[in-house]
């Protein structure tokens, strides 16, 4: 099994599931809090990272595994980033405890960490000419 490609896939699915869920199921909940903006963000953000997750594994898979190290992390730090920053945002929209407030910007903190480990790779990797 594809470790890196089975939990973007999850994390596409749940998504997409959590994103309907909060339009159809949680929406009146959610705007009578007036926390539906705050879900709506935490599912842009998993969405968004999910796919990104997606796409440097597919490249981890034309890598090989000793010169695949900094598109792994940053699929790791996105995958992880989305649990903690928009695993957050929905409890606390749902009204959880006030304690996950903190734990929002871990989750971003790892966000940008893939990222910073993407441009990483794109600095060590040697260009091919093109013929």
């Amino acid at each position: 099994m594809k470790t890196g490609l089975f939990y973007a896939g999850i994390a596409g699915l749940t998504g997409v599931i959590l994103g309907a869920f909060g339009a159809h199921v949680l929406k009146e909940t959610l705007t009578a809090k007036g926390s539906l903006s705050i879900w709506e963000t935490a599912v842009f953000y998993q969405l968004t990272h999910a796919v990104a997750a997606l796409g440097v594994n597919v490249f981890a898979q034309t890598r090989s595994a000793d010169d695949r190290k900094w598109i792994v992390r940053a699929g790791t730090c996105w995958l992880v980033g989305i649990g903690l920053f928009s695993g957050s945002l929905y409890l606390l929209a749902l009204g959880g405890p006030k304690w996950l407030g903190p734990v929002t910007p871990l989750g971003g903190l790892l966000l940008l960490a893939g990222w910073a480990c993407l441009l990483a790779e794109a600095c060590k990797t040697k260009s091919t000419p093109q013929g």
